[in-house]
């Protein structure tokens, strides 16, 4: 299958582009000139996949180079910050200015999954961005060497209410809490950064809850966490980590358990309710 790579920042596409040419797919790559590391051109070179360096706002240039290449699935790995959309950086195309024309409201569910129904309408099927890496996915129940505490339980209860509420909404889908009390919530900043704004405000013992969407479509902005989210935690004074199981993807897994539990940092997965 010629499979079409959609890359972000981050380990994904690397890991991404290492399990699909492990299943021996082709793959094209289509990488954001804003947002991919220069190091993705090396890993695409050694696993002889096709790569085009292509600006975000470009949707009309991604379509064709898909087309030309035969793909007929694609696959989004590595996030594209959504700020850039309002940082005057990105200069849209004609084509992407028509996607963004109909939206009502430009929140991640409404941005992506327009642009994921044009890829569809154009023949161009994206599928679960976790179907090749399943894996990866977190599991339920305790992920480290220290499992919470009672309070960091009641913590993550307390927590799951609020990132719930604002995962419905489609404003982020993780919150910092201490003592029963929101610290940080997420908006369009990213989990590091909410987590880093907690230790500054609350000091350590804060508790970090992260939540998939009430209907989370697994083709595209699927939670994530990994090193960097180990590092932050433990920069911020933050104990303990939920991540929603089977629906949380962990980059370098074995890594970043080891790390949080080198910390005594406790990450947990919580199954479905």
């Amino acid at each position: 299958m010629q499979l079409g790579l959609i890359a972000g920042n981050g380990r994904f596409p690397f890991l991404m582009l290492e399990a699909a040419c492990a299943q021996k797919h082709k793959v094209t790559i289509v990488a954001a000139k804003e947002e991919g590391s220069p190091d993705l051109s090396k890993a695409a070179a050694q696993h002889q996949a096709d790569i085009h360096w292509v600006s975000i706002g470009q949707l009309g240039k991604c379509i064709d180079i898909f087309k030309q290449a035969g793909v007929t699935q694609v696959v989004m790995a590595g996030q594209i910050k959504h700020t850039r959309i309002f940082s005057g950086e990105i200069v849209p195309d004609l084509t992407f200015l028509s996607v963004l024309s109909k939206l009502a409201t430009r929140n991640t569910d409404g941005l992506i999954g327009a642009v994921t129904k044009f890829f569809n309408e154009h023949g161009l099927e994206v599928i679960d961005s976790t179907a090749l890496i399943t894996p990866m996915l977190a599991t339920e129940g305790v992920l480290t060497e220290r499992a919470p505490t009672e309070i960091e339980k009641e913590e993550f209860s307390f927590g799951y209410q609020m990132a719930e509420a604002i995962a419905s909404l489609d404003i982020g889908q993780t919150v910092a809490v201490k003592e029963r009390a929101v610290v940080a919530v997420e908006a369009m900043e990213g989990t590091d950064a909410v987590i880093s704004r907690a230790g500054k405000l609350a000091g350590p013992g804060v508790c970090i809850v992260k939540v998939a969407k009430p209907s989370q479509d697994m083709r595209f902005d699927v939670p994530v966490i990994g090193l960097e989210t180990v590092k932050s935690m433990v920069q911020a004074g933050a104990v303990a980590l939920s991540v929603d199981a089977e629906k949380t993807l962990i980059m370098d897994k074995s890594e970043t358990l080891k790390a949080a539990s080198k910390a005594d940092v406790t990450i947990f997965g919580r199954g479905s309710k």
